[in-house]
């Protein structure tokens, strides 16, 4: 695991994307030799996803999505130990996202700057990937729309990609807060996100017919107003979705490199004291996935503290390694054994 670390900070010296690429191929290639089994020595635990079952998984670490946005990777990361695992974002049709470059690392803030925009290779090429996986670990997809789809046409996108990840998921994650799609963040608004999580609520119906439950979170920003934290939960709850994922990255940030979302250790204030206004706000009525400045296993058990079920890294794994992976499950084992 330590190895694996190591090449990790190794390769903070390549330019961003590419040394994202070159570590998942080569964690890839390591699962493909049986190697990260024998390194890591975990096995992961088997869990069921429900609204029931999620304040009681085993393993409450998982990959944010991001990571594995076209789900190339699912059995190479789950092999690392972690509980679950969410890719994409993905959306109907393929597209490049934003012009390179588009990510960057301040490696003495422990931060990435990213201006992506939603780069995947669509919808049905995510789920072809679902569908050869073998590990049984929780597997979320995380949908959202094309840049040139209008926020009047948004809940076409979401729903097409309901429809074809519902069947292959364990839980559906609905991304109406990233930075870097122009306008997107205007769906969290109340005029438009009542009528959305409608019709999402109806179409997850329809499939809990044909294919089993699966539970929809809803992935919110951390710049968002109290006043519009409290129309959101709302929303949410009015609507009966099954939880929220808190939080996205900021743009509340002065980074040189200009535009784009925050994420790491400068995120990690911002989306944990709105991890707490949420939980406020809901109560133990729903779980709550963390997401956003995990560089630690004192950050892993802040977010728990603050009100979280789960917590998700990424930006932490980025920097770490597979490690911080590593030291939280531990964490979690002690835990549970004394």
């Amino acid at each position: 695991m330590y190895l694996f670390s190591i090449f990790t900070k190794i390769l903070h010296f390549l330019p961003s994307e590419l040394s994202h690429l070159l570590a998942l191929k080569g964690l890839k290639t390591l699962h493909f030799f049986g190697i990260t089994s024998i390194i890591t020595k975990k096995k992961n635990e088997q869990n069921s996803l429900s609204n029931e079952s999620f304040f009681n998984l085993a393993n409450k670490v998982g990959i944010a999505a991001g990571l594995d946005k076209n789900g190339e990777y699912i059995d190479s990361l789950a092999s690392l130990g972690i509980g679950f695992l969410e890719v994409g974002t993905v959306t109907p049709k393929p597209q490049k996202g934003n012009p390179r470059p588009r990510i960057f690392r301040n490696v003495s803030e422990k931060a990435i700057l990213n201006r992506l925009g939603f780069n995947n290779k669509g919808v049905d090429y995510l789920v072809k990937n679902l569908k050869k996986r073998k590990t049984d670990i929780i597997v979320g997809s995380s949908i959202g729309k094309n840049f040139d789809t209008p926020n009047e046409k948004a809940t076409e996108d979401y729903i097409y990609c309901l429809e074809r990840v519902y069947k292959y998921s364990d839980y559906i994650a609905i991304n109406i807060s990233s930075p870097n799609t122009e306008n997107l963040r205007d769906l969290s608004k109340v005029e438009h996100l009542d009528y959305l999580l409608k019709i999402i609520k109806s179409k997850q119906d329809d499939l809990s017919v044909l294919f089993g439950y699966r539970p929809i979170f809803i992935k919110i920003s951390p710049d968002e107003s109290c006043e519009d934290l409290n129309n959101i939960c709302n929303s949410i709850l009015k609507n009966k979705i099954d939880g929220i994922i808190c939080s996205n990255t900021t743009t509340d940030h002065t980074d040189p490199k200009g535009l784009g979302g925050i994420s790491g250790r400068p995120l990690k204030k911002k989306a944990t004291d709105t991890l707490i206004k949420v939980r406020n706000l809901l109560g133990d009525k729903l779980p709550i996935i963390a997401s956003g400045g995990v560089m630690s296993t004192e950050d892993y058990l802040e977010k728990i503290d603050a009100g979280a079920n789960l917590v998700q890294l990424y930006t932490g794994f980025i920097f770490e390694g597979p490690k911080l992976i590593d030291d939280i499950v531990n964490l979690d084992s002690k835990v549970r054994n004394t």
